[in-house]
């Protein structure tokens, strides 16, 4: 399993739309293949730096069928336009769990 993290700077007055613009999204991470689970997180210093957390199955199930589907057209369309630059994300596997 990997963990995606997306760091996304929002446009100033944008917030609210991107966030409702998110929860309008989850269906399309709910189906999408390989997806398990996805969160969003907002700076606390910095309000307009959030994090959107995806578990997926494998690399490929995000970078290839997410991103080469319908539904990650629908979701740039969703929030794309809130963006202030292009996102940075990476993917991350675990390597110690705590408690």
């Amino acid at each position: 399993m990997v963990l995606e993290s997306a760091e996304l700077t929002i446009k100033a007055g944008m917030e609210a739309e991107f966030e409702a613009g998110v929860r309008q999204a989850t269906p399309l991470f709910q189906r999408a293949r390989g997806c398990r689970g996805m969160w969003l997180e907002r700076g606390v210093e910095n309000p307009l730096a959030y994090r959107l957390l995806v578990r997926w199955d494998t690399v490929e199930d995000h970078n290839v069928h997410f991103r080469g589907s319908e539904d990650f057209q629908e979701w740039r369309r969703l929030v794309g336009h809130c963006f202030d630059g292009a996102p940075s994300v990476s993917h991350l596997e675990t390597v110690l769990e705590g408690f």
